[in-house]
């Protein structure tokens, strides 16, 4: 289990639920965050067309939390219902979770309302659609998409799939054979929109010539700032949507881990160097400046750092995951938390200074991210 000295529960060492600045007055925002809300209050869009909530619902580990317990399933129903009562339309997935079995909750939880929500869900291993065994490597191949697409359709119990990201890119697979297949699928119906998850830039380059890329899906929070460089500049460019998976630091941007913290075997936040005792202790800097501000806007630093990420652009979209009813209600509430511009500004500069120790990561699962595509024959 995970063991937190200090802390009674994961997120709740902070100020009260019943406190938050729910009336928070929004002075000034940028022009892009203008427009955004001229769109619809609470919603952003997704490449060209595509209406989410400004927060989604990460269920990944509905299916298995990080310290390997097993949720009861019919808790993690229940709050994928109060998400959608409060307002959460994006529920993110994939076929690796489980595997299939997160798939198969959001599938029996959202069946009732289900053509009001949007689902993303994501494809890319080497993974047997009948028996659930993982084989070697990724498997990208266009017959392979196919056959995954049809079988996640019964496991999501819809006859559609809103948003389908590939998971990894496939190095073994040209990208816009990828894309061509997806393309199929769209014309189909079974498939609405697509994405990419941790690609390299090229990549997306390339899938976009063939077919409007939606979102990028990456690892981006205050404790992971990389996509800062690159892939946001991209994603403006392009006019795709970015969709930020651990937008609360897998906890640690919560509260939830501090330097007493001690992870369970099977846990891969333990295997993370940014965890490690020698570099937690610089880290918990971070902590300490998102205690200041939560206390300065009458929120929890959980808040803070999704408000972070919402304001940077309108189309930024953070999906944290929960497994917990208290901390997923928490997680909505974050939008109605809001900086001025000058708030901002001031928390980056505080921000910048903070040198994070260690990395994200590791190593053998980084080196699938920032992946390119072969060039087709």
């Amino acid at each position: 289990m995970l063991r937190n000295g200090g802390l009674a529960a994961a997120g709740a060492a902070f100020l009260p639920l019943d406190s938050l600045a729910k009336s928070a007055v929004l002075k000034s925002r940028g022009n892009d965050n203008k427009q955004q809300e001229a769109v619809n209050p609470g919603k952003r869009k997704l490449g060209k067309s595509l209406e989410v909530s400004a927060i989604g619902l990460g269920v990944q580990n509905m299916s298995r939390t990080y310290q390997t317990t097993i949720p009861t399933r019919s808790e993690m129903h229940k709050i994928i219902h109060a998400a959608y009562d409060n307002g959460v339309t994006l529920f993110d997935t994939a076929e690796a979770y489980g595997p299939f079995e997160s798939e198969k909750i959001l599938g029996e939880a959202v069946e009732s309302f289900r053509n009001k929500i949007v689902i993303e869900t994501k494809f890319g291993w080497n993974i047997d659609q009948q028996t659930g065994r993982w084989l070697p490597g990724l498997n990208s191949r266009p017959e392979h998409i196919k056959q995954v697409v049809e079988a996640m359709l019964r496991r999501l119990r819809t006859d559609r799939i809103d948003l389908l990201y590939q998971h990894r890119v496939d190095p073994q697979v040209p990208i816009e054979d990828v894309a061509g297949a997806i393309k199929d699928l769209i014309k189909e119906g079974k498939v609405l929109h697509y994405g990419l998850s941790e690609p390299g830039l090229q990549t997306v380059r390339r899938a976009h010539a063939v077919h409007p890329v939606t979102a990028i899906q990456n690892e981006y929070s205050m404790l992971w700032r990389g996509p800062e460089e690159q892939v946001i500049p991209l994603c403006e460019e392009l006019g795709i949507g970015l969709v930020c998976w651990s937008p609360l630091g897998v906890g640690f941007l919560t509260g939830a881990i501090d330097a007493s913290t001690r992870f369970a075997p099977g846990d891969i936040r333990g295997n993370e160097s940014r965890f490690s005792q020698e570099n937690m202790s610089k880290n918990l800097a971070l902590v300490d400046l998102l205690k200041i501000w939560a206390e300065r806007k009458q929120a929890t630093i959980g808040q803070i750092s999704l408000a972070w990420l919402l304001y940077k652009k309108p189309w930024i979209v953070p999906i944290p995951g929960s497994t917990q009813m208290a901390h997923m209600l928490e997680n909505t509430g974050a939008g109605d938390i809001k900086f001025t511009d000058q708030e901002y500004a001031e928390l980056n500069v505080q921000l910048n200074a903070i040198q994070i120790s260690g990395e994200r990561l590791p190593a053998g699962v980084q080196a699938l991210s920032n992946v390119e595509a072969p060039r087709k024959s």
